[in-house]
Formats: C-alpha cells, structure tokens, sequence
C-alpha cells in the first residue's frame, strides 16, 4: 500500500463503545485487549485493522508504519472520550508493521509501540506488528478440562523452571550458536520433561523484551510473546504440545516494572501516564526502572487484562508473579525520606494490594484451577489465602525462608551441622501458614552465587551425595517442587543466559547419577499420594526425631488421606555409616526403600537396606520401630510393603 493512498477512516462506533469505555476508565474492564491494539476486521464491506491507543494527554496521535513510509501526515488517529485515539485502515493486512506516533502538549514527539500489540519485531527493532491470534487451531481441550483437577492443591506439581534462550542452543556458522525456535522446543524440551517426569514447566518471562541480559523481565511488549524463537502461533503449538503430553505451563508473569525504553510505556503520552510522576512512587532505584501507578484505573485494565490474555489467548496454567514484595511495600529497598506513606501514615501499598486481590479474584473466577503464585519474600501475612478471609488470593506462595535457611545448611561442613540443625526444622513451625512452593530457581544460581552442586559442601564426591540428599530431603518435605534448569544434573556453572547448559557433563557418571536420581524422585513423587496430598496441612506430615543434632539426622513421616497411606523420610546429613539406627514407624511388618539417594546407579557407594521389618519396641511414641543402616550423605525414602 503507497503512503499516499493509505488514508484510513474513522473506526466504527461500535467497535468501541461506551461500555467498553466506561469499564477501562473504571479500571474493570477484564478483556480490554480485545479492543485496544490492532484488530483484523471487516467494516463496511471492507477487510482491515482497526487500531486503537489509550493516550489521553497527547495533543495528535498519528498511525506510522512500512505500510506509509512511517510518514506521520498520512494516517492521523481519531480522539474519544476517555482519551483514546482510534483508527480503520481499510486493506492492511497480518504482519504489517506499525507504531504510534505521540505529538505532546509541549511538541515533543515519541515513536510508542502499542501497548497492547499482539507482536513485535525482533530486536533490536521495537515496532509492533499486526497479528492474527484467533487463527490457531488448538487442540488441547482433554487437558483444559482436566486442568483444574491437575493443578489442585492436594495434586503432585513439580515444576522445572527454563529460561527457553539458555536450555540448549543449536550450531550456527554466523553467530556460533542460536536459539531453538518454539518449535525445535516442542521437539526437544518436551520429551525431556517427559524423561525426567516433571508436571509442569515454567517459563522465565516470555512477554517480549529488548535486553538479553534482563532475562525478560523488563517487558516492552506485555502482550507480546518474544519473536526471539518465533511467531505468537509458533508459541502457540509449543504450549499446546505440552498441553497434549500432559505438562502444564506456567508464565513468570511482571506487573511489579516496566523498563525506561524510549519506545515503551515510560513517559507514554508525555505524561507519566501508567507510573507515578514522584520517583519517590514512580521509580524502582534498584532496578532503573518505573512503578505501575496501581491506583489508576486505566492501568489496572491493562494488568488485570493483560493476566487474563495469557490464560485466554495462550491457554497459560498458571502465572508466578515477580517481585510481589516490591509491590506491597512503599518502603521496599528505600531510605527514610525516600519514599511516601500511604493515607493512613503507613508503608502499605493500599493500591497495590487491591490490585493483587482483584487480579486474583477475577483469574480464579473465570478460570477456575489456573494458578497464581507469588514470589513473595518477606513474612507478609495470608499471600495464598482468600481475598474474602482478608488475604492476597494467590494459589501458592514461593517459600523463600525454607530456601535460605535449608541451602545455608547445607554450604556448612558436616562436622559443623550439628550446630545448625535448626535451619533444616525451622522452616516447619510456619509449613502451613501458607500454600508453599519450595524453590530453588535462577535467582540461586547467577551473580556470583554459584551454582547449586557448588553450594554442596564437601570434595567432589560429597557435592554430589549431599546434593542428591538434598534434593531427597526438598521432595520429601511438605511443598510444591521447583527446579531450575541445570540444577537436575547439578551443571558445575553457575548459570549463564548467553550460553547453553552444560549438557557435556553428563558424559561423566556422577552427573548422569544426579539427573536419573531427580527422574526417579518425580517419578515416586508422582506415584505416591502421601507426598502431596496433603501438603498443606498438618495433617500430612509429623516429626519422627528432629531433634537429632548430634548426628546431623532428620526423620519424619509424610501421610496421605488415607491414614493406612503414609511414608517414612531419612537423611543423613554426614558422611558417616550409621548403623542399626532405630527409628519409630506407625505400623508394623515388612517395609522397603522406593529412594535411597546412595545407590551405585546414582554413583553413591551403595549402602541399601534390602529387608526391613518392625520389631515390637516403642520408640518415638510409636509402638513400632525399625532399626536402620543410614547410607552416609544421604536420603532414604521407604514404605510399608
């Protein structure tokens, strides 16, 4: 289409009405995306798109693009009320490329990306592009309709969490390496989750982003899967793939920011129009980046509308939420006289807060069984309770004080453990005050910190037997599983966003050991209802000896609903053999391992117990007990036979 012959015409009154207007200007409007962006639409008798942009303070807003040699005198927008410019260009078409122009009240003119756009190019170019989401013929409806039942909380759910840039990479004359593509994904990742029998994956922020190095999560384009690996239909068939093999995806979902970039929401229509104009509200000084004014009601469309599109458009299971705490709190890595307080004097971000429960409410309302979950770092009270009980709403809530304190453990020599004991227990005296996801993820394994078979201490041989207990110890404990890439076969590195995983390591035995043990713990994890039933109460889980500092050794028991369907959990925190260890255990008879972190298959020394049975001697109040070899550096997991 030539420039001088792309005069587009006002859009149909009907394409955004007063309600529609009404609900985004009264920050209601769940669906918003369904009209503002660029839509595919036939007016008049007429195949076009439809575009429209929420800029209220703009003094012109004129359609740019390589339909118009980006001329701004070509295509100007039309105003409404409730500031937003609209516009229908007859003949335009899917892929075309486009931006919005903004003439402000003081002349300055910005080239913005849409807001809502569908898609965008890749970078480092930032112009929006005209796509088609509705054309995508899915194919996952057993699993949509089994969702909810999957992902309740008495479910197994072990997630692996991938940065889809850095799990593999494949050969390229130019450039070394490049991405997979979603597809190669499908092709790859799948049958390796398959492999290692995780429920779930979950997605460093796929929303589309400038900068490698964020890792995604300084968005430009929230609407707007990453073209790194491919189309929004390439994404598409990636995630309805998994959803036919039974994985569900999870999205790093960013409400909390949005970077400065000259083409994205900062300064929008030369006012601060979706932050706060104070930095001391506005600003996150951390992170050079910008505040959502949650108290907006047109930015509370956009986010509330912008969790629902994923779960919509994309069939997303579950959002984890990044950085809640910085929402929460005013004062969040801030100095006195640095921040403001709210109207009642205090460091609660009231706006915040009723955004999260309203983006909660309306989530599980429409989509029953998708999950929200919080990564949420301080002891704020009732994160995953509901909203009508005064608490945030979300599904699951990241359990960040478990992580600290059982990883700080295990970086301690054994021969000083006994002096930590408490780090490995404490974690239990607040267990159920909320739903817990025990994470260890990629915030554990970059900036220096190192990776986490680094973390172990001990030579070589004890990084592998302490991590392999570890890991025993974090799927035997109450809690939802998540691990990040990389960690399965404990990769030496720490990780790196511009290189593939070190899938050459597992040339080595010790290696291939670690990730056959995390297949195996999936497997029994998934297999055994006692392990996640009832995770979050009391009711599934109870203290055999936690008291056992002296020998660096914890026990306890893991129950199902069915009382008569329970396990018992071991680990020996020292490199030490302990033999005949007694233990008290519910029941009597015969019992057998189904883990024991030692084996040789896992390249552990392989001290096993191949016939246990009770004998009728109380210990730990229990009226049955078994005697015991503990492997050394290790994690017995057994079951009545």
């Amino acid at each position: 289409m030539k420039a001088n012959r792309c005069q587009g015409i006002a859009a149909p009154a009907s394409w955004l009405g007063d309600l529609d207007k009404y609900l985004f200007g009264e920050g209601t409007h769940e669906r918003a995306y369904e009209k503002l962006g660029a839509h595919l639409i036939t007016f008049d008798g007429q195949e076009g798109v439809v575009f429209s942009v929420w800029a209220p303070n703009a003094q012109q807003v004129a359609l740019i693009g390589d339909f118009n040699a980006w001329d701004d005198t070509v295509c100007p927008m039309h105003p409404s009320s409730g500031g937003i410019w609209s516009l229908f260009l007859p003949g335009l078409t899917e892929h075309a490329v486009y931006k919005y122009r903004i003439t402000t009240q003081r002349n300055e003119q910005f080239d913005k990306s849409d807001p809502y756009g569908f898609a965008m190019e890749l970078r480092p170019n930032t112009g929006s592009v005209v796509s088609d989401l509705d054309s995508y013929q899915w194919q996952d409806e057993e699993w949509l309709n089994e969702r909810a039942q999957r992902q309740s909380l008495n479910s197994p759910i072990s997630i692996y969490e991938l940065h889809l840039g850095s799990w593999r990479r494949e050969p390229d004359k130019k450039w070394g390496s490049r991405y997979l593509t979603y597809q190669e994904l499908a092709e790859q990742l799948i049958p390796y989750i398959l492999k290692m029998g995780y429920t779930h994956i979950e997605l460093l922020p796929i929303a589309e982003y400038p900068f490698d190095g964020s890792w995604g999560y300084q968005v430009l384009g929230f609407f707007a899967p990453t073209s790194r690996y491919g189309t929004p239909q390439d994404f598409m068939y990636f995630i309805d793939q998994c959803h036919q093999h039974n994985i569900g995806v999870i999205l790093d979902w960013v409400p909390a920011h949005f970077p400065k970039d000259g083409s994205g929401l900062n300064y929008f229509d030369g006012t601060h129009l979706y932050a706060h104009a104070d930095p001391r509200q506005g600003e996150h000084q951390d992170w050079g980046t910008m505040i959502f004014n949650y108290g907006r009601n047109e930015v509370r469309s956009f986010l509330i509308s912008n969790a629902l599109f994923w779960i919509d458009k994309y069939h997303i299971d579950g959002l984890r939420v990044d950085a809640v705490a910085s929402m929460l709190y005013l004062d969040y890595s801030r100095e006195a006289g640095q921040w403001l307080p709210n109207k009642y004097g205090g460091r609660e971000n009231l706006d915040a807060i009723s955004f999260l429960r309203k983006t909660n409410e309306v989530v599980h309302g429409i989509y029953p069984g998708v999950l929200t979950i919080a990564e949420e770092s301080t002891s704020w009270p009732m994160v995953s309770r509901p909203t009508w009980l005064g608490g945030l709403g979300f599904s699951l809530k990241w359990n960040m004080g478990w992580m600290h304190d059982t990883l700080s453990y295990m970086q301690h020599d054994p021969i000083h453990r006994r002096f930590h004991h408490q780090e490995m227990t404490f974690g239990m005296l607040y267990a159920f005050q909320e739903n817990f996801t025990l994470p260890i993820s990629h915030d554990e394994v970059v900036h220096g910190k190192g990776s986490l078979i680094n973390k172990m201490a001990g030579d070589e041989w004890q990084k592998f037997a302490n991590l392999r207990a570890y890991l025993g110890f974090m799927w035997g404990y109450s809690g939802k599983k998540l691990l990040f890439m990389g960690c399965e076969f404990g990769q030496w590195q720490e990780w790196n966003h511009d290189k593939a995983l070190e899938w050459d390591s597992l040339k080595a035995s010790s290696h291939k050991g670690v990730q056959q043990y995390v297949a195996d713990l999936n497997k029994v994890y998934t297999s055994e209802p006692a392990l996640y039933e009832n995770d979050n109460e009391w009711s599934g889980f109870s203290w055999i000896n936690a008291n056992d500092s002296d020998n660096s050794i914890f026990s306890f028991i893991r129950k199902a609903k069915k009382t008569d369907d329970f396990l018992v959990v071991i680990c020996n925190f020292t490199p030490v053999i302990r033999e005949k260890y007694r233990i008290g255990v519910p029941q009597g008879g015969q019992y057998q391992e189904i883990i024991n972190s030692d084996l040789t298959v896992y390249q552990g020394s392989g001290v096993c117990n191949n016939e246990l049975h009770t004998v009728p001697e109380q210990a730990y109040s229990m009226e049955h007990s078994l005697l015991l070899t503990l492997p050394p550096l290790a994690t017995l997991i057994i079951k009545p036979v």
